[in-house]
């Protein structure tokens, strides 16, 4: 992209996640993308695949598959895609023990490197995957980001969007809390236009996509059989990313380490944030009812329930 300076993003797991990650990073020309697995030529083939696409693309970044974590050094972002998918059956918190050690050892790994980098935590269980990061990057919290929040609230819209039957580009909404079954999506603090959700659509609809939301990640695995969704999850990792990169300020739903905010202490759970250059620049506290702070309390709850077994 002319007249804009390339920075580095590392994006550890050539999976689909990773991958399709990588390929909307490197298609936007913002920054060189660095694709990195373990399993060897993996990344390598995904990484030369997607540097054949570029020509076609119209853009000049670099995308450069590799097993070596020297090849990541001095990093701007570090997202985080590797571990095990889900598969039929499975919940989030099913995957904890593989991918806490998984997560642990690319993070001292790659955060050795790039000591000045921001983390964005894409595995899951989310917001406990996020609980490892910190420790075992010793960042400060601001540069340890859990993109959650992002893909919940965007699978939130589309479903309003469908049901109401306008462009998704009209729909705001926010999903808070941990990223699980427990999620809180917050009909309240979502529009259409403008006009507040529960004037489009009747309670029971509304409860309806709400319940949708919740099982989003689950529908897509079930119907898959063999993985888990990608294209949502890389699109909405990409928002973050970009926000970052370009100091957009963006203020989005994210996992951030709370310290008091909302009544929770020492958890990383899904909040609005505002997402620039360096990382969580703040967290945004809205007011919430009893039953939203109730709902909000319990996912707190099943997020500290995950972190207690590591």
């Amino acid at each position: 992209m002319a007249g804009i300076q390339r920075r580095k993003v590392t994006v550890i797991g050539a999976g689909n996640v990773g991958a399709t990650t990588a390929q909307r990073i490197a298609e936007s020309g913002l920054a060189d993308v660095i694709l990195v697995d373990i399993v060897e030529g993996l990344p390598q083939g995904k990484g030369l695949d997607l540097a054949e696409a570029a020509p076609v693309m119209g853009h000049d970044a670099r995308i450069i598959g590799t097993n070596n974590y020297d090849d990541t050094k001095g990093s701007d972002i570090i997202v985080v895609t590797s571990g095990i998918a889900r598969k039929p059956g499975m919940s989030r918190d099913d995957l904890i023990n593989t991918n806490a050690g998984i997560v642990r050892s690319v993070v001292s790994e790659a955060a050795k490197r790039s000591p000045d980098a921001i983390l964005v935590i894409v595995t899951n269980p989310l917001d406990a995957m996020c609980h490892v990061a910190l420790k075992a990057s010793g960042f400060p919290k601001k540069r340890v980001i859990g993109m959650a929040g992002t893909l919940d609230s965007a699978r939130f819209r589309h479903f309003i969007a469908t049901e109401t039957g306008v462009s998704v580009e009209d729909v705001r909404a926010f999903v808070l809390g941990g990223h699980g079954d427990t999620m809180v999506p917050l009909p309240r603090y979502s529009a259409v236009g403008g006009i507040p959700l529960p004037e489009m659509l009747s309670t029971e609809r509304i409860e309806a996509i709400v319940k949708r939301t919740r099982s989003g990640g689950a529908e897509i695995v079930e119907l898959l059989k063999t993985g888990s969704a990608f294209y949502a999850p890389a699109a909405a990792t990409f928002e973050v990313v970009e926000s970052i990169l370009l100091d957009r300020r963006r203020l989005i739903p994210c996992a951030a380490y709370l310290e008091g905010e909302y009544g929770v202490q020492g958890l990383y759970v899904g909040v609005p944030v505002v997402i620039g250059a360096s990382g969580i620049e703040r967290i945004i506290e809205i007011t919430l009812t009893a039953e939203e702070s109730a709902a909000f309390k319990k996912s707190a709850d099943a997020v500290q329930e995950l972190v207690a077994l590591l």
